[in-house]
Order: structure tokens, then C-alpha cells, then sequence
């Protein structure tokens, strides 16, 4: 194997080793070995499964969240197509993230709660994607799947607050799920892999090295340092073994990229199909997909302006009538989806049932950027359904609450994510 020269360190002080050592270990899917597919599930332990979808423009309130609560609500404008379905999810309203602010800059916080985008910090802490991959993600091909609708902006981030890139190519996703690689390159997949694991052994001497220098900040770091190597070097040893393995096999044809970057509702609808291929193959069981923010006029009959200008309404009415099309549009593909895992079979339950979705976004007003009153539609993973959960508009209900619900659900002994209070209120049977 090629030496590796770390004499660049030398130039360094130990603060930045450390940081920079610890940005390279947080990334759980090193894109370059490309480590991840899916072994088939324990049909006596079905696996719980995760995918969050993050609007990057929010939701009109009044057209999404129902003016009754509990379960006897009448359906709102954009609920109406759903209603078929309405004991399969749960709207909440009234719900937010403590303390983050910073408008469309909350992205960063959609998933981790962390208020990096307010505060001037320069870190973000760990989604909850990301650490549920890390404890439940291992039996899979891929412990996650980060993906977007356009460009690499996602608000998945690891341990160590680094953001992961997403994939905005529902036919790159296709190849790396379904499409069996030569032998010769399986075989630079497995010498990739062990080179991988030889460096962390010298990453790992190197940081034993500076220990006994160490202030006491410092030797915390170097403490959450070790977990990292440890749990990255397991995730290699897995990568090892899937690189051999082939990959699943699917009826579906790889699927053709949409061009129009404003087609937002087309590109949904694609990468849609390839989040339920990933789920029922067991490729992973971790997802999320960021929708983002179209800045185009999306080709719906009705819509004449730009989507990001019609967010940004005023309250004009004939803007507003505008985004009421879009998204409604939004949600019904939403709807669509959860119909699709709905109707697949999984030991007796559907994989809806096996599979909590959430849909939400970092504002809960995009016309004057509010972080409050989240837009938040959750469903499935065998949560208590068919209801408006309507907690107060002005003090927030935290939703961080939600995500305590959420790993408890899939055995994770936790009470607390981020700035939680609890479990959330309402979802349980």
C-alpha cells in the first residue's frame, strides 16, 4: 500500500489536527469507497425504517393545518386528496425547534434542532437521520441515503457537524443501488476499503501520539476522537464484505433525469420511485430527501411566477393562489408516495407500517421567514394515526419531542434529542 505522508501536520497546531482529523472521520458514507446496498431482512424482526423530506419553502399554514383538531378534523385544502388515507398520518401544528431562528439559514437545523443557523456557530450537531443510522444503519448496504431534488445541500449532518452532500440523480442512485459493478471494480472497492482501515490505524497512532500534550478540552475531543475511529472501522469492515456481495435486482428501468430544473413536483415524483426501490429492497433504511427551493416557474397550468418569489407572497391573493397550486401538488405526490409503501407487503404488514415519514421544513412562514409554527406532516411506523395534533401557536410545542418518539420506536433507550422536553404527546396508542 502507498505510504501516506502526514508531515502536512507539522504545520499545524493540535487544535486544528484534532478538528480537521475529526471532520475526516465523520463522514459515515465516504463517498469515494461508496459503501452501501442492503441485506435482506429477518422476517421475524422486521426492520424499522426512517425518511425525512425537508421543503426548503415551507407550507401555507391556513391551506395546510385544519381548523378542528383530534381526530374528527375536516380535511384542509391541500388534505383533501388525502383524506383516502387520512388514518395513515398525523398533522401537527404548533410545533417548532427552541431557539432557531435565521430564516432560510435554518435548513441547517431541520433535522439536528440545533440553532447553528442563528447563532453565528460554525458546527452543526448530529441529524437524527444520521444517528439512527449510526446505531440501526450497519445491516444495510447503505447505513444512509442522503439525497435532494437539485445540488448537494442537504440538512443531514454527522457527529462532528459536518454536512453530508446529497445526490440530486435519481439515475446515479439507480446504478448505485441496482447496478452490479465489474469484477475488477468490486475488487478496487475491497482494496479501497482495506487501504481505508490501514489509514485510520495510522490516524489513530498519530492522535495516541499527542494525547499525553493535551489539554483537558482537548483530550474530549481526542476521547470522542477514538469512538470515531472505533465505529468507522466497523463501518469498513462491513464495506469489505458488501463489496463481494451483488446488489439487489429490480423490474424497474434506471429512470431519466429530468432537465427542467423547475419541474420541482416531476423531480419529486422520481426520486419518490427511488426512495420506495431503496426501502423495499432493504438498500437502506435511513433517508432523507431535501426538496430544497426551485427558484423557476414550475410547468403547472395556473402557476405564471417563480415558486421562491410565490413563497415570499405579502399576502397578494393572486400569489397565493399561485403556491396554493404548487403546493398542493407537493402533497399529493407526498400522498402518492405514502400509498405506494402502503401497498407493499412486508411479513404481513405493509411498509408504511414499518416505515416512519415525516415532511416538514425549517419555515413555518417563508413570506416573512418565521422558523415558527413548522409545517410538519408525519405517517406510518406504527404510530398512532388519523389526527390533528394542534398545539399553541404562540408558545411552540417542541418538535424535537418528535424525534425522542421516533427513537424510541425503533429501540433506542434515549430521552432527549437536542432541546427536548420528552416524548411527543398524542402518538402513542
Amino acid at each position: 500500500m502507498k505510504k501516506i505522508d502526514f508531515s502536512f501536520q507539522k504545520r499545524l497546531d493540535r487544535r486544528s489536527i484534532l478538528r480537521g482529523t475529526g471532520v475526516t472521520l465523520a463522514l459515515p458514507l465516504l463517498g469515494a469507497m461508496r459503501p452501501a446496498y442492503a441485506k435482506g431482512a429477518d422476517a421475524e424482526n422486521a426492520p424499522k425504517r426512517f425518511v425525512a423530506m425537508t421543503l426548503g419553502l415551507g407550507l401555507h399554514a391556513p391551506n395546510l393545518n385544519p381548523t378542528e383538531t383530534g381526530a374528527n378534523y375536516k380535511p384542509s385544502r391541500y388534505l383533501k386528496p388525502l383524506n383516502d388515507i387520512r388514518d395513515k398520518f398525523t398533522i401537527i401544528s404548533g410545533s417548532s425547534h427552541p431557539g432557531v431562528g435565521g430564516g432560510h439559514r435554518a435548513e441547517a437545523s431541520i433535522l439536528t434542532a440545533n440553532p447553528v443557523g442563528s447563532s453565528g456557530r460554525a458546527s452543526n450537531s448530529v441529524s437524527i437521520d444520521q444517528l439512527l443510522a449510526k446505531h440501526l444503519g450497519g445491516e444495510t448496504r447503505f447505513p444512509s441515503l442522503v439525497l435532494s431534488s437539485e445540488g448537494s445541500n442537504s440538512p443531514s449532518y454527522t457527529e462532528n457537524g459536518a454536512m453530508i452532500p446529497a445526490e440530486d440523480s435519481p439515475s446515479a442512485l439507480f446504478k448505485r443501488l441496482f447496478v452490479n459493478d465489474s469484477k475488477r471494480q468490486r475488487e478496487r472497492q475491497a482494496k479501497l476499503v482495506r487501504e481505508g482501515r490501514s489509514i485510520m490505524d495510522l490516524v489513530q497512532e498519530d492522535a495516541k501520539r499527542l494525547e499525553r500534550e493535551l489539554g483537558k478540552g482537548d483530550q474530549q475531543r481526542l476521547d470522542a476522537y477514538y469512538s470515531s475511529v472505533r465505529d468507522l472501522e466497523k463501518r469498513l469492515a462491513a464495506s469489505e464484505d458488501w463489496a463481494h456481495e451483488p446488489k439487489p435486482k429490480v423490474d424497474a428501468k434506471k429512470p431519466v433525469d429530468i432537465g427542467n430544473r423547475s419541474d420541482f413536483v416531476g423531480r419529486q415524483k422520481l426520486m419518490s420511485d427511488m426512495i420506495r426501490l431503496a426501502l423495499q429492497t432493504d438498500s437502506s433504511r435511513f433517508i432523507v430527501y431535501h426538496l430544497g427551493s426551485s427558484g423557476g416557474v414550475l410547468p403547472l397550468k395556473g402557476v405564471r411566477e417563480a415558486y421562491h418569489s410565490l413563497s415570499h407572497h405579502g399576502r397578494d391573493e393572486t400569489k397565493l393562489e399561485q403556491l396554493a397550486i404548487i403546493e398542493q401538488e407537493i402533497i399529493s405526490s407526498w400522498g402518492n408516495f405514502l400509498r405506494s409503501l402502503d401497498g407493499i407487503d412486508e411479513n404481513g404488514e405493509s411498509l408504511l407500517d414499518q416505515t416512519s415519514v415525516l415532511l416538514t421544513s425549517n419555515l413555518g412562514n417563508a413570506s416573512n421567514h418565521s422558523n415558527k409554527n413548522m409545517p410538519v406532516l408525519f405517517a406510518g411506523g406504527g404510530f398512532k394515526h388519523g389526527q390533528h395534533l394542534a398545539f399553541d401557536q404562540k408558545k411552540n410545542y417542541p418538535l424535537p419531542n418528535l424525534f425522542v418518539s421516533l427513537m424510541q420506536s425503533m429501540g433506542l433507550e434515549s430521552d432527549s434529542f437536542a432541546s427536548s422536553t420528552g416524548t411527543m404527546r398524542g402518538l402513542q396508542g
